[in-house]
Order: C-alpha cells, then structure tokens, then sequence
C-alpha cells in the first residue's frame, strides 16, 4: 500500500528543491538517498519536520532521509516523481567534497549494492552449520555439496558483481565492466595457473599467475582505470562505428592491463592487506571489536561505517572469516536495541514508549536507525548507556577472537553465522559477548533513567496535590489561532498555535509557573485544574540567548488568569531571521481523554480557545 505514502514522497521531495533539482535517488534498509544540483535549495527543518521522517542527515553529498524499514514502500512513491531515464551525467554538482568523503562515498556506492546477495549467502551458510550441528546432513552428501553451492556462489563471483557496481558508480558501461571481470574467472585461466608455466601474450607480455576468484582489491583497481579507458574511446572513436570498436578496444586493453598489470597490482595490494588482517588477529584482535562495539552508533550517524564494513567482506574473501567488523557490529547493535528496550520500560512519554518499544524490536533485528535517530539520540543518556556496553561486549569479542564465517545482517540472527570451522566456541563466545553488551547497557540505562526519566519527590509531591480536573484554556496571546499542524516546529502534545499582534504573553488560567527558561523564551504552567502547558515563543529563539525578551515573573509563583507573564519585541526577532509564531502545547495530553479547540481565526487575549475533558 505505497498509496499511503504518496504525500510524504512528495513533501521530501519539495523540500529537496523539487525533482528538477534531484539527479539521483536510491535507499538502503531505512534510508532515503539522493543527489542534487544545488544543496542551497534544500530545507533541512522541513525535512526532519516532517510526519515519517526520522532523521535528515547530509554525508559526501549524499542527502539520506531516514525512513525505517518500510523505506522501500516510500521510495517507490518517490520513483514516481524521478524518471529513471532521467540524464545525470551531464549535470554538474555544486558541493565539494574532501577526499575522505569521496574515498567513503565510492566504498559504500560500490559495496551496498551488493549486501544483500552477501546477506543471502552468508544465512545459507548458517542453515548449513546447523544442519551439520544437528546431524541433519553430513559433509560427504549431495545436499551439503549444492547448498554450500548456493553459498559460495556470490562469493566466488563477487569479482562481477563488484565489477558492475562500480561500473555504476563511474558511470561506465557495466556489461562490458562485468565481461572484462568474467575473463579473469574464466576456467581456461584457471587452468594455466594450475598448470603453472610462464604465460606471454604475443610471446612478449608476461602474464602473472594470479587467482582473482573471491578477490576484492584487483578488480577495483581494474573497473576503475577502465572507465577512463572507456571514456577515452568514445571521444575518438567515431559514433558510427562506435558500438562495435569501443567493446573490442576495451576489451583487448583491459584484458592485457587486467593480467599483466593491474590484477597483480592488485593481488599484492589485497595480500599486504590480508597480511594486516592476520597481524590483527594474532597481536590485537580485541582492538577492532571494541572500536567498532563502542563507536558504531556515531559512525553511523556520520557515514563512516559504509567506509569500515567492506574491510570485513575483504577479510572474508581473503581469509574466509570476518573479525573486523561483524563482532563489534553485533553486539553494538544489541546493545542499542536494549537501551531502548530499557527506555520503553522507564519513560512516562506514550509516544516515546512505543517509538522506543518498536525500535527496541528493529534494532534486535539488525536495523538500528530508527531507534537510533528517534530514541538514543534525543534522549543521549542511553546513547551513552549503548555505547559503553557495545564495547565491553566487543572486548571479550576480540579476546576471544570470535569471528563469523560468513556476512549478513547484523541482528540476533546473525549469531548462526558464528558456527563454522568445525567448531561450535565462536557460537558461544558471541552469546556470552551480546549477553555482556545487553547486560551493561541494560544496567547503566536504568541506573541514568533515575536521573532522566523519573520526576522528583517534590515534583511528585505538586502532582499529586492538583487534582486533575476539566479545563479551559484561554489564549495567552492575542492573534490568529491557527492548528499545531500549521506552525513550522514539531510539537509532543496537543495543542494551538498563534501568530500574535502584540508581544505581550499573559496566563491563561489561575495556576502556577512550574518552569521559566533561562532565555525566557518559553514558559511552563500548571493550572489549578491540572492542566500543564507550555507557552514557546518563536521558533528556535532559544538562540537569541534571552534578547529582546522580558520576564515578569518567577519559577513557582502563582498567576491568576490575564497576569501578564513575559514581554518580547516582535520586530526585532523577525529582523534576527526567526519565526514568531507562538506553540501552545498541552504537555499532559495523555492524561486527558479529549482536547478540541474552540476557536480559530482571531481571538483577543483570554478568550477561550481550547477544552481538555478528562
């Protein structure tokens, strides 16, 4: 039911700057990803405004909105609006990007395409261990042979599959990319190497006896020089004849650079790296589970681990096990699932509850930004919390020099991939490690959630001497009374907006002042009714630090209805650049069973606006 979400796909997309300024879009598990002309025209605030939106996030020029994992359902409602015929090659960007960004961009561009198909494989694997486990099958049937065929096949082949994404990433041609890849896997090929004489092309190249089967290096040295070759040909040779002679010319420089040159350059490469992969694991193995285990949440929130995780499909395909990045991933995403989990248990805010409780499911899972961006983030105290125990989880990862024998996602399933090698102690030494990151976490999540989720004695002592009452809420301000939806700010609660004629803030109600920022910005009240709500001023004029703002009254002072409470200079805080549309939000919605408004459309100062029944 993409329907549902048509209009959100067109909203990302006006506050995007409008198709005409998107030249690429594509997801990943829960994000949006797209590309423009002109960052400029892009509204930020609106984005992460929006209803569905979790998170807005700008990194190497790729803008990712975060969605969750029904992103595939939103994105194809945004297919709607960018034509995949659309020319992007002839448009030129206006951001610059330094060269860790794009060294970034190229690995995630080249490696998350393939994911999925290593996510498959890596699950057959694990099927397979455990039906070896449980005596199901044996290594000498028929079953075992195919299954691990299944398996193996994507790593085998990896070379073409890489081939064609970074064709993609360069705009190249990826048939001709994946054809170039296929001859370094050709059987006959394999054979000279079996064979093991000495090779010249027209007698007088020498050819150097490499195995590229699996390999990661070679074949991304080799796709990226040719889609220059590529590009040379089509400028000299003429359109005409184009189609036949710049295959056959690619073909018969590539494959001689592919075995003379660059795949060796590119085997030696891949040998140094798996040679410092070895080091790791032999003289430091705990020190990338506990990197990773402690440090995945913020290289999510920047990019950077789309730059980390292929070193651990390289270390697969060169070794055959993953230590560098699928221990320390796994448990720093149990880690962050339970301290959300932790936060659904502790925290008084329905919305937050459920956000935290859904999240808490996903992230066991293997899918952490949702919980990340809509329930750690927010709230950091449990950020922290996960942070801690993803790397003390990771630090028995690594002493145990756990690994698994094959990638996919990296959620409680993921712990079958941990079974290989005839042996069952990597299994169990990551139950141990994701029981030590989700017992810290949990612990140090509780513990902080005393000092962030639980109100105070004497706050609980003012609660409960207010008896909870039907209320009527008049406006505070003079102005147009306009719906939460219309004022440009997300708002927890219930609620109006005004856009006032005057500056002046005056009680709405006999009640008491329960909160006065420092900026007098905003103001809390708790009525004799027990209704609490807070009165913003403006949007974001927290950074106006306290300017052109006035207060007349105190914290735990009590006001009577049309006592003037704060004053500010209209003028002024729009020549600053800000809004001063005024949010008046009910903050204990939850404990009413209705809230309607009364008016809208102008309404002088005390005139009834809002009724909560409980």
């Amino acid at each position: 039911m993409t329907k549902n979400y048509e209009k959100l796909a067109k909203d990302i997309i006006n506050s995007l700057g409008g198709s005409e300024n998107i030249t690429e879009a594509y997801h990943c598990q829960t994000r949006l990803r797209f590309k423009v002309i002109d960052e400029k025209k892009i509204n930020e605030k609106e984005i992460e405004d929006l209803e569905g939106v979790a998170k807005y996030i700008n990194n190497a020029g790729v803008h990712q909105v975060v969605i969750g994992t029904h992103v595939q359902d939103v994105f194809e409602e945004v297919e709607k609006y960018i034509p995949s015929s659309r020319e992007t090659t002839s448009i030129t960007t206006k951001e610059k990007k330094n060269i860790i960004n794009v060294i970034i961009d190229f690995v995630s561009g080249t490696f998350q395409p393939v994911i999925p198909a290593l996510s498959g494989a890596g699950m057959v694997k694990a099927v397979l261990a455990l039906l070896i486990v449980f005596k199901v099958i044996t290594t000498e049937s028929q079953t075992y042979y195919m299954l691990n065929l299944f398996a193996d096949a994507v790593f085998y082949f990896l070379p073409m599959l890489l081939a064609f994404t970074v064709a993609q990433k360069l705009k190249s041609n990826p048939i001709l990319a994946v054809s170039i890849a296929a001859m370094m896997m050709h059987p006959n090929w394999n054979l000279l190497i079996t064979a093991d004489h000495p090779v010249h092309l027209f007698g007088v190249i020498p050819l150097t006896l490499a195995n590229y089967t699996g390999s990661v290096i070679p074949i991304l040295l080799i796709i990226f020089v040719q889609s220059y070759i590529e590009r040379f040909l089509k400028r000299i040779v003429p359109k005409s004849v184009e189609l036949v002679f710049v295959p056959m010319l690619a073909f018969l420089i590539m494959g001689t650079l592919a075995f003379s040159i660059l795949g060796p350059i590119g085997s030696i490469l891949g040998g140094y790296l798996a040679s410092f992969f070895t080091f790791l694991s032999i003289n430091a193995s705990w020190v990338p589970a506990v990197l990773i285990g402690g440090l995945l949440p913020l290289m999510v929130m920047f990019g950077l681990h789309n730059g980390i995780a292929p070193l651990g499909v390289m270390q697969m395909a060169s070794s055959g096990y993953d230590s560098i990045f699928g221990p320390g991933c796994l448990v720093s995403n149990i880690a962050q699932a339970t301290a959300s989990l932790v936060v659904a248990l502790r925290t008084k805010d329905k919305k937050m509850k459920q956000l935290a409780f859904s999240g808490s499911i996903t992230a066991y899972m293997g899918i952490t930004e949702p919980t990340l961006y809509g329930v750690n983030l927010p709230k950091k105290y449990p950020l922290v919390a996960a942070m801690i125990g993803g790397a003390s989880g990771g630090l028995y990862a690594g002493l145990t020099h756990s690994h698994r024998f094959a990638t996919g996602s990296s959620g409680l399933p993921a712990i079958l991939l941990y079974i290989g090698d005839n042996t069952m102690k990597f299994f169990w030494n990551m139950i141990i490690a994701l029981i030590i990151s989700a017992v810290v976490t949990g612990i140090i999540t509780y513990v902080l959630s005393f000092k962030y989720e639980t109100p105070s004695v004497k706050e609980k002592e003012e609660v409960e001497k207010t008896e909870l009452k039907d209320s009527v809420i008049s406006t505070p301000i003079s102005g147009e009374i306009i719906s939460l939806h219309d004022v440009n700010d997300e708002a927890l609660g219930k609620g109006f907006g005004i856009n006032p004629d005057e500056g002046k803030v005056f009680s709405p109600f006999d009640g008491k002042i329960v909160a006065l920022f420092p900026t007098k910005h905003a103001i809390g009240l708790l009525s004799d009714s027990g209704a609490e709500i807070l009165i913003h001023v403006g949007l974001n004029t927290v950074e106006l630090n306290g300017k052109f703002f006035k207060s007349y009254v105190s914290k735990n002072q009590h006001v009577k209805k049309g006592q003037l409470l704060l004053e500010f200079d209209i003028s002024q805080i729009q020549k600053a650049g800000y809004s001063t549309q005024v949010p008046v939000i009910v903050t204990n919605t939850f404990q009413y069973s209705s809230i309607n408004n009364t008016k809208f459309g102008f309404a002088a100062n005390g005139d009834n606006v809002l009724v909560a029944k409980i």
